[in-house]
């Protein structure tokens, strides 16, 4: 919004410029060398305020550009961090998971080999029950 309306003010002082000089050339009492000359030189003036400005607001974009890369490389900055702790929560659940199925891995092949040497020792006879 203050960018437009400085531009609005650079459009109106221009118009304003040239208008002043119409008057100037219209009722000047000088000779036509004098106001030639003062033309030249109001010229050269208005050509040296555009430049000026120019570089002012070359400036400013360059601030606001530098600005918005700060702002950016932040956000990428941001964004690797949540992926770094979304990617150590990950393998912690992964570590996690890999622990769960070794050890149950153990207690099944415990339960197995129990039932084997269950299965492959010779029963105890038992004692008769009198009734």
């Amino acid at each position: 919004m203050a960018e437009e309306n400085k531009i609005n003010g650079l459009a109106w002082f221009l118009a304003g410029l040239g208008v002043g000089a119409l008057a100037g050339i219209l009722y000047a009492p000088k000779s036509g060398r004098e106001t030639r000359e003062e033309l030249l030189t109001g010229a050269r003036e208005g050509t040296e305020y555009l430049r000026a400005r120019t570089r002012q607001v070359a400036d400013q974009m360059g601030n606001l550009v530098d600005q918005g890369k700060q702002q950016v490389g932040e956000y990428v900055e941001r964004g690797r961090d949540v992926v770094d702790r979304g990617r150590a929560q990950w393998e912690e659940f992964v570590e996690r998971g890999k622990n769960l199925v070794t050890e149950q891995t153990g207690r099944v092949t415990a339960a197995v080999e129990a039932g084997r040497q269950a299965y492959k020792t010779p029963p105890v006879p038992s004692e008769p029950k009198e009734l």
